[in-house]
């Protein structure tokens, strides 16, 4: 295994484990070695946020260790987001709207989407959580936008997304957005069953069904 891979490994390892100090430092010496950032922030930061994920849903960690592992994952995006390379001009980025559906206030995943959405070179135009339909459909107006991304870990607000989408229809422009949704108990039947243009399970997913929608 080279060093390259021994620390990716260890930066996922870093921030499954809570360690904030460690993830910084393998950061640091990630990028005086001269790797690509963009390596390290999927494979490792959020490939280990990802494996937290897991073992919530699991029931094996709380949402205080999730935060937690979410302070040293930042730690190291905070080092390594000056030495991403740019994707694309800002003439040119795709706008997307990202947020939380109503009722909700669960923001980790949609906040990882979001990194690495934009790490790929999207405009993430970010309404945090509990966002009303309304709000959702008055930004995709008011920013042209061509991506809306909805999550939710409740199933109790997961009838919020169908709300958006039934109102983009009433208003007549459904047609000019993909919708792409995502979070806990959110499923591909369900994404078929509303009306949404795809749906993905992770952060690393959703940068590619962003990609396949666009084109």
């Amino acid at each position: 295994m080279s060093r390259k891979e021994e620390i990716i490994k260890a930066l996922s390892d870093g921030v499954l484990e809570m360690e904030e100090d460690v993830v910084a430092d393998l950061s640091n010496e990630y990028i005086s070695l001269g790797y690509p950032v963009e390596e390290a922030i999927t494979e490792g930061l959020i490939d280990g946020m990802n494996r937290a994920g897991v073992l919530y849903d699991e029931e094996e960690y709380f949402i205080t260790d999730i935060l937690l592992c979410s302070d040293a994952m930042y730690a190291g995006l905070d080092i390594m987001k000056p030495y991403m390379e740019d994707k694309s001009s800002e003439s040119n980025k795709i706008k997307a709207v990202i947020g939380v559906v109503e009722g909700d206030t669960h923001d980790i995943g949609k906040n990882l989407v979001k990194i690495m959405m934009e790490t790929a070179g999207f405009e993430m135009i970010d309404l945090g959580r509990d966002v009303s339909a309304e709000t959702f459909i008055d930004t995709v107006k008011k920013e042209n936008a061509e991506l809306l991304c909805m999550s939710t870990l409740m199933t109790t607000t997961m009838s919020g997304m169908s709300d958006v989408i039934k109102k983009l229809n009433e208003e007549g422009i459904r047609e000019k957005v993909k919708i792409m949704i995502g979070g806990g108990p959110v499923s591909k039947r369900f994404a078929d069953e509303i009306g949404a243009d795809g749906y993905s399970s992770n952060a690393v997913e959703a940068v590619k069904l962003a990609n396949s929608l666009i084109k």
